[in-house]
């Protein structure tokens, strides 16, 4: 998926005795987006954009032993092997002996003077595989300004950690020009770097720089225009962030020592068996316990009461990944926790004050949001038409950011249908959902509309589950009508073979349980989304409620 990207200059900050100007680029073939105030707080912006950082970098995903030196060391002595193997007479062997001694001296001497040099040489190699500007592409963080607040949002290198920082315009005074939208920065290792001179004595100014939208020339210097092919999980990932945001979330506050408690004891101790897991125990009104596995060692965390109705246990893996908050420790007021399901996502919100940092991480590390975590197929899914979805979102556009239950009132919709049209707009990337003040926001995720052909289906279930529906081979049973949900009996002919299907689905059109006699559900159960048959259920039922 290819992205074409124009920038007046690169990004960067000038720092000097009394003051610090912090400039990004933005991407000048999108509508003009730009901001310019300086910071109330600069030191907890330098933390909050480091942690930011702290995600682009972030790449916990399998890499395999490097055996170079092995490799090496065994070259090294094939020489001295097939000396030993030529050594015909004994008179030889004495002689060879103490050439042998001469030569194993004159290596170790060798070996002392270049070791210095191999350990230069690896770390640059290491970093030019870590951060060659080719491999950032991915990476550059998407900026967005908003009437409330201006947001960043980024990827880690694997793709299964999130982040995003909210600045509110408290963290800015002396705002002056200023244009409302989303655009793609020039970002770059350097501009990390130039990030940590930043001081509170000193006065700093942040821009998203609006010189560049003025009257372009086309044979200027200063204008660099970049072609940037894009994988599909890059976008499918941003996608299904948003969708797995709106689904029931087990939540709860830590505090920033309790949450510190946490980062210490993976500090302390090293994993070298399964399970590698976080097993948060809640129990209503009582402090937040935590199981560290697989040590057999719990916290409690008296300062963090769990306000829950009901007792639960939840297994989170990927733990690792929270050292990305680290740097927020010392700044943070509280860390907000949403906890999805065993092996589900977690969202991990710290408050700032004026500005909040979330931090989303898939299932596991090895699980990127793009592959495996197909929750726009969980969502409300309501039936809802073409004119009505643009008109939900023409209102949308006008405010920037809105509750569904606004535009619920101001539209005279139902809720479940606002929140299924700005869903599908979620999907084709024109939506963000921000779970820290329940609202939708506009967020167009690129300048040009998304080839949608290509994202229709996300993998190859939710394909199977639309053909179903076509060819007629999904036949609904008993409906069970509860207070706060429905349960859904079906059943889908699939080769020649029937598969019976249950589904509950709350009164906001959320698919809250299921189970299918498949495979694929037997082995993964809703951890990686739900099968085809549970999918081509939902759907005949929510056309059949439609009619």
């Amino acid at each position: 998926m290819e992205f074409n990207y124009k920038f007046k200059g690169n990004s960067g900050v000038n720092s000097t005795n009394s003051s610090t100007d912090m400039s990004f680029a933005p991407d000048l073939n999108r509508e003009p987006t730009f901001f310019v105030a300086k910071l109330q707080d600069s030191l907890n912006f330098r933390e909050a954009m480091s942690a930011l950082h702290s995600v682009v970098v972030s790449d916990m995903s399998f890499k395999p032993k490097d055996k170079s030196d092995y490799k090496a060391w065994l070259d090294s002595q094939e020489s001295v092997w097939l000396a030993e193997l030529v050594a015909q007479k004994e008179q030889h062997q004495e002689k060879y002996n103490i050439v042998q001694k001469e030569l194993s001296a004159i290596r170790s001497e060798e070996d002392k003077l270049l070791k210095p040099y191999y350990q230069a040489q690896r770390k640059y190699f290491d970093y030019l595989y870590k951060h060659d500007s080719d491999a950032w592409f991915v990476l550059d963080p998407v900026i967005t300004v908003h009437p409330d607040e201006v947001f960043f949002e980024c990827f880690s290198q694997d793709e299964s950690s999130y982040g995003k920082l909210s600045c509110s315009y408290d963290t800015f005074k002396d705002i002056s020009e200023h244009s409302y939208g989303t655009t793609n920065i020039d970002y770059s290792e350097k501009l990390y770097d130039e990030f940590q001179k930043i001081r509170e004595y000193k006065e700093t100014t942040f821009q998203i720089d609006p010189s560049g939208f003025e009257v372009q020339t086309e044979l200027a210097d200063e204008f660099k225009e970049e072609k940037i092919e894009l994988p599909d999980s890059w976008v499918r990932g941003f996608l299904q962030i948003s969708s797995a945001m709106t689904l029931d979330k087990t939540s709860f506050t830590l505090h920033p020592m309790d949450m510190y408690n946490i980062l210490l004891m993976l500090k302390r101790n090293k994993e070298r068996k399964s399970p590698r897991s976080l097993r948060f125990i809640l129990e209503p009104n009582r402090p937040v316990q935590v199981l560290f596995e697989p040590w057999g060692k719990k916290l409690t965390f008296r300062r963090s009461i769990y306000e829950g109705k009901s007792s639960q246990e939840i297994r989170i893996w990927g733990r690792r990944r929270l050292f990305i908050l680290e740097r927020l420790l010392p700044i943070a007021k509280s860390f907000k926790v949403s906890l999805l399901g065993s092996g589900m996502p977690s969202f991990w919100e710290a408050d700032l004050g004026g500005m909040n940092f979330t931090l989303g991480l898939s299932g596991w590390s090895a699980n990127d949001w793009s592959a495996s975590a197909n929750f726009d197929l969980m969502s409300p899914r309501a039936e809802v038409d073409a004119m009505t979805s643009k008109k939900v979102f023409d209102a949308l556009t006008k405010n920037h950011v809105e509750s569904s239950q606004s535009l619920s009132t101001r539209l005279g919709l139902d809720k479940p249908i606002i929140e299924s049209a700005l869903g599908i707009y979620a999907q084709q990337g024109r939506v963000l959902y921000d779970m820290s003040k329940d609202t939708y926001r506009v967020r167009e995720l690129s300048g040009e509309p998304l080839p949608m052909d290509k994202l229709q289906f996300t993998n190859e279930r939710e394909e199977k589950a639309s053909n179903f529906v076509l060819a007629n081979l999904v036949t609904l049973g008993k409906f069970y009508q509860q207070e706060e949900s429905v349960q859904i009996m079906g059943s889908v002919l699939d080769n020649a073979k029937t598969y019976s299907t249950m589904l509950v689905i709350d009164n906001d059109m959320k698919l809250k349980d299921a189970t299918c006699n498949c495979w694929y559900f037997g082995q993964n159960k809703l951890h990686k989304g739900p099968c085809e048959h549970i999918l081509a259920t939902r759907v005949m039922w929510s056309r059949g409620k439609r009619i």
